[in-house]
This record gives structure tokens, sequence and C-alpha cells, in this order.
């Protein structure tokens, strides 16, 4: 993605002697009006089937063997669905390959009404083709991270109340202070930063170079993830307001992907919180110390309120 109009007043101030740039001028009810649009998009996402984390309804890590599953309470697996059948079937793993079992008369079904009655092997989301059952309004599918060997099996609720009645936390009020230059130092070979998650283990944060940027009289970077196929970067960060008005362990950012001369725009007014704020059934992973900045960004969403 080009930012002519970036580059171009790059090229002004570099004339001029001064080597950082600003984002192109925007009025501010269009700001606002695209900060707006973009909250409402966020709002749709956390309630969007299969990744929404607000319909999240389970998450069992998946051990060697066999895992039954079912309404009975005694099974390793509880689905909760008053309409699941006590004995739904048997996860079987087997290193990284995972079978399901169905039990004689179970019902569970493939996303698209096809009956599972034979012994089928689940593809994980790790895939672009994931194999997705279905057990009532209940959909559970095989879940992996990068850089782990853990699975687990997920479960979301396609009818949970919350897609019509949720409401995002609020946000600081929009500010065109924290919407910033960067410019993006590619590393000559992505980076493999070990990051510590929700579920007591580590993570593999692929980084594939530096967004620097500056606020405050001061130069500060961000390792930032992103490869071929992105149409994004991504960047986990942790700031000082984590300690008082925004979520403890850090929050996520994206930027589109920089222009033709390395530049883009760094908008901390879209900071989002990560998965675990919604939601208990969730693996989500938290910045690496890289990331964490000495300084206060009062800016993008902040933590969730109490219910």
């Amino acid at each position: 993605m080009r930012w002519p109009a970036l580059a171009a007043l790059a090229t002004v101030l570099a004339c001029r002697g001064d080597q950082w740039p600003r984002p192109a001028p925007q009025p501010y009810e269009q700001f606002v009006a695209q900060f707006d649009s973009w909250r409402e998009d966020r709002r749709n996402r956390l309630v969007q089937p299969p990744a929404g984390p607000v319909i999240l309804a389970g998450l069992w890590e998946l051990g060697e063997g066999a895992t039954a599953m079912g309404r009975d309470s005694s099974l390793p697996i509880v689905l909760p669905a008053a309409d699941a059948p006590r004995l739904a079937g048997i996860v079987r793993r087997s290193g990284q390959d995972v079978r399901f079992e169905p039990a004689s008369g179970s019902g569970v079904r493939l996303a698209d009404g096809t009956p599972v009655t034979a012994p089928r092997a689940l593809a994980s989301d790790r895939t672009d083709s994931a194999t997705v059952l279905a057990v009532g309004s209940l959909r559970l599918r095989v879940h992996g991270e990068p850089g782990t060997d853990r699975l687990w099996l997920r479960a979301w609720d396609e009818a949970h109340p919350a897609r019509t009645t949720f409401r995002l936390p609020d946000t600081y009020p929009p500010d065109t202070t924290w919407r910033l230059a960067a410019r993006f130092e590619p590393y000559a070979e992505p980076r493999e930063y070990r990051v510590e998650d929700v579920v007591a283990g580590t993570q593999a944060y692929i980084a594939s170079g530096d967004l620097v940027f500056r606020t405050g009289g001061r130069e500060l970077r961000l390792a930032a993830s992103g490869d071929s196929g992105s149409t994004t970067l991504f960047i986990m960060f942790w700031d000082s307001t984590a300690r008082s008005t925004t979520y403890e362990a850090g929050r996520y950012v994206r930027t589109p992907l920089p222009d033709s001369t390395g530049w883009t725009v760094l908008d901390f007014n879209r900071a989002y919180n990560p998965p675990c704020v919604f939601t208990p059934y969730s693996t989500c992973a938290f910045p690496p110390r890289e990331n964490r900045l000495p300084l206060a960004i009062p800016a993008g969403e902040r933590r969730l309120r109490p219910k």
C-alpha cells in the first residue's frame, strides 16, 4: 500500500533539514468518522464466527491419546450445550495429527450439515481449511499457535446472545497527536521472539523489522510482524497507561504496509485490547520485552469495565 502524500511530505521536509515527516493533514471530522467506522468494524469482528472472542464457549488443551467429549459432566471435555449428546465422541491426538471418532447416534455434523458417522481427520486452524464440527449451535475446531506444539479444541456458539448485545470498551477521545509517521526498517532476516501467553506457555512472535517513530522529542521503535502474505504490519506493545487505564498486559495495533520509501502511519488511536480481555477461552500472546515503551500513550482502547 502506498502513501504518496506522506512520501512527498517526507521529501519536502528533508530538503528543509527536518528528517521526520508528519502524516498528511486530515480534517478532524473526517478523522473521527474514519475512527468510528474502524470501531464499528472491530465490534463486528469480535462477535463474528469463528474467531470472534466474545462468542467463544470453550477451550480444552489436547494431550496425546484419546479425550472424550460430550454433555456428561464426568468427561474431560464437557460441551456447554443442553442439546449436546452425553457422549459426542473421542478426540484422538497423535503428535500434530488429530482425529475425531463419533459416538453412535451422536448427531455430530460438519459445518455444512454433513453427518459425521465415521472417524475422520481434523485439520487445525493452522491451515486454510480447518475442519469444523457442529453440535447444535456449538462449533468446534482444533486450534494451534505459532512456535508451540500445543493444540486445543476450541468451541464457539453461533447463537451466542452477545452477538447482538456486546458493546466495545471505552476509548480515549480520538486525538490526531497520536497519529504518527513511522519508518519501517526491515531486518536482514526475520527475528523470532519468544513471548509469554495467557495459557501459561510461550509462542513465537516473528518480526520482520522495526517501526521507528518519534513522539515527545524521543525516537522509539517497535518490532513489527508481517510476511509476504500480510496486508498490514502487526505490533504488540506495552506502555505505562497499562498501570492505570489500559489492559495490564499490553495492547495490539496494526498499520498499513509501508510505501515504497519505507514510511507508514502508526495510529495509536486504533490500539486495541487482545482477545483475552473478552474471554477466558483465549490463547493470546503478550508483547515482547523489546516492545515495552517507556512512556504513556493515552490513546486507543481502554480497560474493559467490570460488569
